[in-house]
């Protein structure tokens, strides 16, 4: 099965209380599972309302943050950024403007250019974003929504039609890109310009 650790070095430091579950089952639950962490922060956040911003973080104007959020420390969140459903941001992660995160987790030293969308996916440390790509979760144009992944030659049902991305460390990810849902990408991955990354079509 898919361990989180083999893409993202130190994932158990921020949720060590979930270092079993798979990448899915993580994004699936990640609403509740950021109201537990939020329970739990210090006095270096400001804490309202479910959504937690570390004090030297920096939030532009317009940007719109629906609990539960996390903002860590020296993160940038540019103008009309829009968070929703459940976003973790960890250290100095910059989110560009008009960027839409959905249940996702951005670790570390990540960049999301601008007018970027990440649904429901696990993005690792010193990843990069450029311009309009996009982490899709939903398969709009298949009858059958549930979604699979391909993982060392193996199909793993997520059991689950809302999955977007798990993206190792230092990962590029070109301009107008598109992961499509269900997409591993192994540490170090690189993604050209206007690609498509599908990595498993059912029969």
């Amino acid at each position: 099965m898919i361990s989180i650790h083999d893409f993202i070095d130190n994932f158990t430091q921020n949720f060590p209380n979930h270092t079993e579950m798979l990448p899915w089952e993580i994004t699936n639950n990640l609403k509740e599972i950021l109201y537990e962490i939020i329970s739990g922060l210090g006095n270096d956040y400001k804490i309202q309302d479910g959504i937690a911003i570390h004090k030297p973080a920096v939030i532009e104007s317009g940007a719109i943050l629906k609990q539960p959020a996390i903002v860590g420390e020296n993160c940038f969140v540019g103008a009309n950024a829009y968070f929703r459903e459940g976003v973790y941001l960890d250290k100095s992660v910059k989110i560009g403007p008009g960027c839409e995160i959905k249940n996702s987790i951005i670790c570390s030293g990540t960049a999301i250019a601008h007018f970027n969308y990440i649904g429901n996916s696990i993005v690792g440390r010193n990843v990069n974003f450029e311009a309009g790509s996009i982490a899709a979760n939903h398969y709009n144009e298949r009858e059958v929504k549930n979604i699979s992944v391909l993982y060392k030659e193996h199909v793993i049902d997520t059991k689950s039609d809302k999955f977007g991305s798990l993206i190792g460390d230092d990962s590029r990810i070109g301009a107008n890109a598109v992961l499509s849902p269900g997409t591993i990408l192994e540490k170090k991955s690189i993604v050209k310009r206007l690609e498509l990354v599908e990595q498993y079509k059912p029969e």
